[in-house]
């Protein structure tokens, strides 16, 4: 199964309910409203789209996801290395690491990602 596509505003809304689910429609439209600047209105249409579109699921006024941030953001990653790097890994890294420096704990964590998949 394909993960939909979320938009940029749609991930930040996801952002904190995976920070806070499962959790009340009310505490999420005063969250948004503190975090985002969102009128209630616009937090509710954000949870019916995204509702329809089956990243979460709102009963009972309780709202939880169904997609999990470790899922989206593999499926977010997988589509930037695609689109830019044409599915290139190891230029995608060799990219990103010319405009950051690695800490030596960085590099050890990469390291054993690399070595599991040997």
């Amino acid at each position: 199964m394909e993960m939909p596509k979320i938009f940029d505003s749609e991930y930040r809304f996801c952002e904190i309910l995976w920070e806070n689910e499962p959790v009340s429609s009310t505490e999420l439209v005063r969250l948004c409203s503190e975090k985002l600047e969102w009128k209630k209105s616009t937090t509710y249409t954000v949870i019916k789209r995204l509702s329809q579109r089956g990243i979460l699921k709102s009963e009972n006024a309780i709202v939880t996801s169904l997609v999990s941030k470790k899922d989206m953001q593999s499926q977010e990653s997988a589509e930037i290395v695609e689109r830019s790097f044409s599915g290139s890994l190891p230029d995608f890294i060799a990219a990103f690491t010319r405009k950051k420096e690695l800490s030596r704990q960085e590099v050890d964590e990469i390291q054993k990602i690399i070595d599991s998949y040997r």
